[in-house]
């Protein structure tokens, strides 16, 4: 059976769309999300890497009015995998996807192993859905976040956030093996919940859930 790994490339136009739900699979290969750089009429575009027995990672678009769905998924992939240990994890396929900055997105990313990333900076985002079998999860927050949830679980692998200094945040941490590393600036108020001190009396806040089985958690804020 043919085992070539191939690289698809794709443009999704962006029409009227002002929000938009992306949901993208990428098997059990890696992921990196981050914004468009230019001012093309584009929601997203990248560049997909699969095995020629997978076939093509499928991709569907629904819009109503200024409304979008955006779908991405990886074919399954029959070859024999062996799974090395978390600390050395690592997808056999490399997905990057760019995403239009100015669309509000709710935008959910899985992999069954791999390793996860999202740089987010400078986007619009309502939600954030992160999740891998046993990769590493790194997620940078956009400057700006009007009432953002954020998730990020992996199964083995390390979890990294990256946050904005200046940003109400409630952070849920939680890891099974690992070690929980919280930048200073954030006060535990029971044994996996730590805030800012504005968080109470914020107008706009983001409530963040991380976890790991057997990595490390690790929340820094960044400072502009």
């Amino acid at each position: 059976m043919a085992n070539n790994l191939l690289t698809q490339t794709f443009s999704e136009p962006l029409n009227q769309a002002r929000t938009a739900k992306v949901d993208i699979h990428a098997g059990d290969g890696n992921l990196i999300i981050e914004p468009l750089s230019g001012s093309e009429p584009v929601l997203a575009s990248g560049t997909l890497q699969y095995f020629e027995n997978q076939g093509l990672p499928t991709r569907n678009l629904v819009s109503k009015d200024d409304q979008v769905m955006f779908t991405l998924r990886g074919g399954a992939d029959r070859r024999p995998r062996f799974r090395l240990p978390w600390s050395a994890c690592n997808g056999a396929t490399e997905w990057q996807v760019q995403l239009n900055p100015m669309v509000s997105s709710d935008i959910i990313a899985h992999s069954d192993g791999g390793n996860l990333k999202l740089n987010l900076t400078g986007m619009a985002v309502t939600r954030v859905s992160v999740d891998t079998g046993g990769g590493n999860i790194d997620v940078v927050l956009p400057d700006a976040a009007v009432n953002l949830s954020v998730a990020a679980k992996t199964g083995a692998g390390n979890v990294v956030v990256v946050i904005p200094d200046d940003m109400p945040v409630r952070i849920h941490a939680t890891t099974g093996l690992g070690k929980v590393v919280m930048d200073p600036q954030f006060t535990m108020i029971d044994k996996n919940t730590y805030q800012s001190s504005d968080f109470e009396h914020a107008a706009n806040k983001v409530e963040i859930t991380a976890s790991s089985g057997a990595g490390n958690v690790i929340v820094n804020a960044r400072n502009e």
